[in-house]
């Protein structure tokens, strides 16, 4: 006689997976993951760690004598940028990962595991952190051997590296959208491009904003990324916290909780 034993359906298999504790264990253990993935293949991170680098020297000795007289004085204008632009710009990555993982068809081995949907989207986003806090140090070790002395001191040179691999993660979320919704990664690569080098250049990362036009002057104060360096200039220059810290902060909140939604729903639709 046919047994009258019901075979278990896909949503009963798997609906112990989906508490928020398994959740969270199931994000680092794909955070972990992507921490394995940098140690097999190292080159990865060659971007968070020769552009620090490079970006420093080069902006530092060309625009240093022209806009502030002298390395030395220019150093502690130049730092925040560059630290700013660097690990932003790194931000980038995620998304284009996080797409060639898709095109791979990771994720659809992913979706044969007992594990929370969501996890291998957060556990992405998390290990990205340790390439934002990589190109952080970087910078500031950088500029010290060039001859940069934070007045702020190290305390606040702390909370100003918090502060930008915090914003970074959220615009992290921007690019993860787009990591979702392309059709490839180079098309992610070059739309993320598009959006983000005019932000960091059409600001006040690199040179004074009193030196350019009126108009362009007003592009560059309303840009976000010139509250994100001006606040980390003061706290590490200054020791002190205006509200350009708190506009940063409140912006990369705005961001997190539009693209954030977003992104997930892109993401469920499509795994």
């Amino acid at each position: 006689m046919r047994s009258t034993l019901a075979k278990p359906n896909a949503d009963h298999q798997y609906k112990n997976y989906t508490g928020l504790g398994q959740t969270v264990r199931n994000s680092l253990t794909m955070a972990y993951r992507g921490l394995l993935k940098i140690k097999r293949t190292p080159e990865q991170l060659f971007d968070v760690t020769f552009q620090p680098i490079l970006f420093t020297l080069m902006f530092t000795y060309i625009f240093g004598g022209a806009i502030s007289g002298n390395v030395q004085n220019y150093l502690p204008v130049i730092i925040p940028g560059i630290l700013v632009q660097t690990v932003i710009t790194t931000s980038i990555v995620t998304g284009v990962q996080l797409r060639e993982d898709m095109d791979k068809g990771v994720f659809d081995r992913f979706k044969s595991l007992p594990i929370a949907r969501i996890a291998p989207l957060a556990g992405a986003l998390l290990a990205d952190t340790i390439r934002y806090t990589i190109a952080t140090v970087l910078t500031f070790i950088m500029g010290y051997i060039m001859g940069y002395r934070p007045e702020g001191g190290l305390l606040y040179v702390a909370i100003s590296g918090v502060l930008v691999i915090a914003c970074s993660w959220a615009i992290s979320w921007i690019f993860a959208f787009f990591g979702v919704i392309a059709r490839n990664a180079s098309s992610v690569q070059g739309i993320s491009i598009i959006v983000l080098f005019p932000l960091t250049f059409l600001s006040n990362a690199f040179v004074p904003v009193n030196t350019m036009p009126d108009w362009l002057q007003w592009v560059v104060n309303v840009n976000p990324i010139s509250h994100l360096v001006t606040a980390v200039r003061d706290l590490t220059n200054a020791g002190t916290v205006g509200g350009d810290l708190a506009f940063s902060l409140i912006g990369a909140g705005v961001i997190v909780a539009i693209f954030a939604p977003l992104t997930v729903r892109a993401y469920m639709r499509r795994t």
